[in-house]
């Protein structure tokens, strides 16, 4: 996973309580960091700040989800309003936290999204399988002599 947030206290802080719990985690200070790393590694869950100078959370977002459409963003804001919440939610955030928030909840929410991103991956897979697929009468069809 991969935190997203100018607040350096609370990255380096909340990185290194995941990683005693075992998870591997990457940090951003802005949206154009995470962005660099989205194109280096394979992360599936994003937790992204709402409110950062430069390119805020919202259009991190966007950016995030038009070239990598299958990561999964949670947005986090200490300064939610309705307003960013459902701009998130409209541009593809799986879920919204408030700041501050408990680290069981951050991990809850991380979790779920996780599993959503391997039910998509599973099916975008079963898809593809069944695309190269042939059914048991197009096999034995090729087999028969003509």
């Amino acid at each position: 996973m991969m935190l997203v947030d100018d607040e350096e206290r609370f990255l380096t802080t909340t990185q290194k309580l995941l990683n005693k719990k075992g998870y591997d985690v990457q940090i951003a200070s802005s949206g154009q960091e995470a962005l660099e790393i989205l194109e280096r590694k394979i992360i599936h869950v994003v937790i992204l700040d709402v409110k950062m100078p430069g390119m805020d959370g919202i259009e991190t977002l966007k950016q995030i989800k038009s070239r990598f459409p299958l990561v999964e963003v949670i947005m986090l804001t200490g300064h939610a309003t309705v307003e960013s919440a459902v701009d998130g939610l409209k541009s593809g955030a799986t879920d919204y936290l408030m700041k501050p928030t408990g680290l069981e909840e951050l991990i809850r929410k991380a979790e779920e999204a996780f599993e959503k991103w391997k039910r998509m991956e599973e099916k975008i897979r079963l898809a593809t399988s069944k695309k190269y697929m042939k059914s048991p009468r197009e096999i034995l069809k090729e087999s028969e002599p003509e």
